[in-house]
């Protein structure tokens, strides 16, 4: 099987994780996968592929000057798919989405689109990527989100759209197993990952872990990640007079080990496309609290059985909730932990997942999803 897979770029993303995730499954398994960074600027790939994965820039391809980019990126992809002749084309992200549906029209090759974010939160988009999606989405063999609370919400942007299949991420190569119990250290951490932007309101967790901080005062939180408000929060944080209590050491290279030795984690955003910190952190045993945002959070938790809920805005559960996990037995933490691991590894196992994805393809119309999600 020829796949043609296309992104944006291959930087540090929770979609560029995904994404190396699924090429390297299906080098593994044998099938002939090409990558295809279509950022203008070329930029490095900071993910580990395997090497049956052929990763190419786009940019190398372009031709003609700079002001004729958007209609040279896709003369540049239709001659690429001709060339490599692909059985199966897939995109990731919105603007790469509707260049690859432009670029493929009339060559008879089954393109599915994936959005990587709830389509009715995606505020940044410009209107004529808007108007884009609306029109171009249509044609491609299958439209994917990643919950099935964004099914109702894509059919708002792209009304037309009659293909549509929920399919969640998978859990990532090289996941470190279940731990075993709590972490031994003087120390209790709650943790926090992500980048900082107003969509993740890590400026109003570092206000409700304050306010609970005399109650728990063998806690600290950690909140890893970088971005435009990192600063702001560390002058907060200073001003709360808990630099002691609350660290934000930037970005982690090393998620998973950080994760891991923590005592609890928590999601604070208004929203999410798919919440793959959440996911991981349950994955390894952390008891997780998380806002019931769009969209994700309630469907990794199977409503709350699995993770606790808060309502979206609600800081005063978000403050109950915490309060309810740092003070509860170790063995307590553990067990929750315990349970939230064995229901989404077995939820969002890779062979679970990619067989989804291989049922994208097919011709039929309806089908059942891998966690629960169905085809529509």
């Amino acid at each position: 099987m020829r796949i043609l897979f296309l992104v944006s770029s291959m930087h540090g993303g929770g979609a560029e994780r995904v994404a190396a995730t699924l090429a390297n499954a299906w080098a593994r398994r044998g099938d002939e996968v090409t990558l295809v960074c279509c950022y203008s600027g070329r930029g490095q790939c900071l993910q580990t592929l395997d090497p049956g994965v052929r990763l190419l820039w786009l940019a190398d391809h372009l031709r003609g000057p700079a002001w004729m980019r958007p209609v040279g990126k896709i003369l540049a992809l239709r001659r690429l798919a001709r060339e490599l002749r692909p059985d199966r084309v897939l995109s990731f992200l919105t603007n790469v989405n509707v260049t690859a549906l432009l670029a493929t029209r009339g060559l008879g090759l089954p393109v599915v689109v994936s959005e990587r974010t709830d389509p009715a939160h995606s505020v940044n988009l410009e209107p004529v990527l808007r108007l884009a999606r609306r029109l171009l989405y249509p044609w491609a063999h299958r439209v994917v989100v990643q919950t099935d609370r964004s099914i109702p919400h894509l059919r708002q942007v792209a009304p037309s759209v009659r293909r549509i299949v929920a399919i969640p991420n998978p859990l990532p190569d090289g996941l470190p197993g279940v731990r075993e119990g709590e972490p031994a250290t003087d120390r209790l951490r709650l943790a926090a990952l992500g980048r900082f932007n107003p969509v993740k309101q890590f400026d109003r967790l570092i206000e409700v872990f304050a306010s609970v901080a005399a109650q728990c005062p063998d806690w600290d939180l950690t909140i890893w990640g970088d971005g435009e408000q990192r600063p702001a929060c560390q002058r907060r944080i200073e001003e709360l007079g808990l630099a002691d209590r609350i660290r934000l050491p930037g970005f982690s290279n090393t998620p998973w080990i950080d994760l891991g030795s923590a005592h609890a984690f928590v999601l604070n955003s208004r929203v999410e496309g798919f919440p793959n910190a959440l996911l991981e952190a349950m994955a390894l045993g952390l008891p997780c609290v998380a806002t019931d945002c769009p969209s994700g959070p309630a469907e990794l938790a199977q409503g709350g059985r699995y993770a606790t809920l808060v309502p979206l805005g609600d800081e005063a559960a978000l403050t109950r909730a915490l309060l309810q996990v740092m003070q509860a037995s170790p063995e307590t933490r553990e067990s929750i932990g315990r349970d939230a691991a064995a229901s989404v590894r077995a939820r969002y196992g890779l062979d679970a997942i990619l067989q989804a994805w291989d049922a994208a393809w097919d011709n039929g119309d309806n089908r059942a999803g891998p966690a629960g999600g169905a085809g529509h």
